[in-house]
């Protein structure tokens, strides 16, 4: 059996080869969208993404018979440790082929350079963080990811098991679809009373005083989001490190802001699912031939992503939630979009899944997140 060499990255051609191994994971795959390379290169950018600044991270390559076989991060998130005061290590962008001793000897090598840091258990994947792609799907492999959400074999999942890895959180997808959207009598209700009784307005973000706005979105969410499960706080400049890719392609119709007597204190952001394009660029190149492929079919999407929907802790019992849905769902419609996806949504986040529920959402995809001692 041929010996698994496993390398950290040191050059561009060797962060190259990362970045393009999932199109060898994938190349019989027909429900795999391939990344943009210019954004993955932007994503795993030491010096550019401002994650990096605060938190240790080591990308490694496996090599088997001299060819790249599996890829892995390891990740020391200081400001997670900080904020939940615990010492968890992580590993993220995990790919390679069906071959459990590729997975074995990466893990072991994430979980080497971990314990360098002191952590004492290692959980992932996380592609680098909470705040972006997380999980392996474990459930729904038979229909494409949205945008922004992972997708792989299923093999994935059954090396972890076999390699002993637990579960420590799974996270859902809700599908939802005009033919079966429900908007309740109780749920209009329940919004126009909102809007009647309370000083509360919703406004469309405003893109020409963009960097205040992105304040504004930031001190909602976190807030909104500090009770949940792995949340992170993120930084003026990791947000703006974020937001600033969203700035191009955002749909101002669906990023929406609720004011009480003009004060902001919720939002919601659904994005146009760029999937549906990406998975026309097959070389996961938009330029010179993809960007044209980019704007030819940039008004044929059908579907949305509600990524996020925050609101701050102490408005969260007036019912504003009622009232983003009803606008999305009203707006979504209207700009001719036919299904949409919510997620991610924490599996024991009550609250969240009886709202996909009730709009006649039902759970398509799950993803787990995996975790062991060190």
């Amino acid at each position: 059996m041929a010996a698994i060499d496993v390398r950290p990255v040191r050059s561009k051609r060797e962060l190259m080869a990362f970045i393009k191994l999932p199109w060898k994971i994938y190349q019989n795959d027909p429900y795999w969208v391939p990344p943009l390379i210019m954004d993955r290169k932007k994503l795993l950018d030491k010096k550019k993404n401002p994650f990096y600044k605060h938190n240790p991270v080591e990308f490694f390559l496996a090599y088997k018979n001299g060819e790249v076989v599996g890829r892995i991060a390891a990740i020391y998130n200081k400001q997670h440790n900080e904020f939940h005061n615990d010492k968890v290590g992580f590993f993220g962008f995990l790919e390679g082929i069906n071959d459990k001793a590729v997975f074995e000897r990466l893990l072991e090598t994430a979980k080497d350079w971990l314990r360098q840091y002191d952590r004492d258990y290692i959980m992932g994947p996380m592609n680098p963080s909470t705040n972006d792609e997380i999980g392996f799907l474990y459930e729904g492999f038979d229909y494409p990811p949205f945008f922004m959400m992972t997708h792989n074999p299923p093999y994935y999942i059954d090396i972890m098991n076999e390699l002993g890895y637990e579960k420590v959180k799974d996270v859902w997808a809700y599908l939802i679809d005009k033919e079966h959207l429900v908007v309740s009598d109780k749920l209009k209700r329940v919004s126009e009373a909102v809007l009647k009784k309370l000083p509360v307005t919703v406004r469309t973000i405003n893109m020409k005083d963009f960097r205040n706005e992105l304040e504004i979105i930031r001190d909602i969410y976190n807030n909104a989001w500090s009770r949940n499960w792995g949340f992170v706080p993120l930084s003026p400049d990791e947000f703006d490190f974020i937001a600033n890719d969203f700035k191009q392609i955002v749909d101002e119709e669906l990023v929406l802001i609720a004011e009480f007597r003009g004060k902001p204190v919720g939002f919601v952001l659904a994005m146009p699912n760029y999937n549906e394009v990406f998975k026309k660029i097959k070389n996961g190149r938009l330029f010179p031939f993809g960007w044209l492929t980019f704007l030819l079919n940039r008004k044929k999407i059908k579907g949305i992503r509600v990524i996020t929907l925050g609101i701050k802790h102490e408005y969260q019992p007036y019912g504003l939630g009622s009232v983003f849905y009803m606008e999305i769902i009203k707006r979504g419609l209207a700009k001719g979009y036919d299904h949409a996806e919510m997620s991610w949504i924490l599996e024991d986040n009550e609250l969240m899944n009886r709202a996909a529920k009730l709009l006649g959402g039902w759970v398509y995809k799950k993803y787990r997140i995996f975790g062991m001692g060190l």
